[in-house]
């Protein structure tokens, strides 16, 4: 980090103070800070997942924080650390996510999944996307729908946009730091690319951000202890057929950008019991596919 972020990742530290001549970082009344003190009463007991949570006003990186933070040891499982801005969030393929301050939801979870092999933990980001998914439709009464492997979908003007995405890091051999951006209230001057959304241009009822990150966050605890309960099966824990049924991928003809260069061609068919996703090609064989870019060809 950084002196200033530095200066500013300090736990307790309030998000709502007057920062600078005339306050001008929270000049913009339709974007509040959150209410670190009360997300902690709301989130964080002993009984449950979440151990600890902090909000800094201004980072790079809530995943290369918290990973920094469990490689020294500093946090439990169970560690949230969120960000009112980021300046150099980052998504899969090394892909920058910025964003206007107190405009979206950028946080971090720290996990160790102690009771799943290792093989599992791929699903943790599929798991995520689901979890923040099911939470969102609640809280902000949006339809939303998941490209795979690690994106949030909404619908604009009838077009298909993405207004989150997520990113697993691991956080040395036991942990894993799941990192989660969401376009909140962006108006369509805002956006980073035209083919972003955000919940407020979606139609979203609500775009308070407290009562949205504790939704997330608690379906998130609620779809991992349902995982972990399994050993991490996808089938067992019912989040195989949760997932499929909230993938706007499946049943699209996709370009799968792979590794190397290369690219495979095919409609998306099934994801399967590694959280891969399964492309039938036209020469009628059916290949799996674990990492890559993937482009929709058509609509669904």
């Amino acid at each position: 980090m950084t002196p200033r972020d530095a200066a500013d990742d300090t736990p307790g530290n309030d998000p709502g103070r007057n920062d600078g001549p005339g306050g001008r970082r929270w000049s913009d009344l339709g974007r509040p800070p959150l209410n670190a003190t009360a997300l902690r009463r709301g989130l964080v007991r002993e009984d449950g997942l979440w151990s600890a949570l902090d909000v800094v006003q201004r980072t790079g990186s809530t995943n290369s924080d918290l990973v920094a933070r469990a490689a020294a040891g500093r946090v439990a499982e169970g560690a949230v650390l969120v960000a009112e801005e980021q300046t150099a969030g980052r998504g899969r393929l090394d892909r920058r996510w910025t964003a206007p301050p107190r405009s979206g939801l950028f946080f971090s979870v720290l996990l160790r999944p102690d009771e799943v092999p290792v093989s599992r933990w791929g699903w943790l980001p599929l798991l995520t996307g689901v979890a923040v998914a099911t939470g969102l439709a609640r809280a902000a009464g949006v339809d939303t729908s998941l490209k795979w492997p690690n994106d949030l979908l909404v619908t604009v003007g009838g077009e298909e946009r993405k207004a989150g995405g997520i990113l697993a890091e691991r956080a040395g051999d036991d942990a894993v730091v799941v990192g989660v951006g969401i376009n909140v209230s962006l108006h369509a001057d805002e956006l980073p690319v035209p083919q972003a959304g955000s919940l407020a241009l979606a139609g979203a009822r609500n775009t308070d951000r407290d009562p949205l990150l504790r939704a997330v966050l608690r379906s998130l605890e609620d779809w991992y202890g349902r995982w972990r309960a399994a050993g991490g099966d996808p089938v067992a824990s019912g989040l195989q057929e949760t997932y499929a049924a909230g993938c706007a991928t499946l049943g699209r003809m996709v370009r799968a950008e792979l590794p190397g260069d290369r690219s495979l061609v095919g409609e998306a068919v099934a994801v399967d019991g590694d959280g891969r996703l399964v492309l039938a090609t036209k020469e009628g064989v059916q290949e799996p596919v674990g990492a890559g870019d993937i482009v929709h060809l058509r609509p669904a």
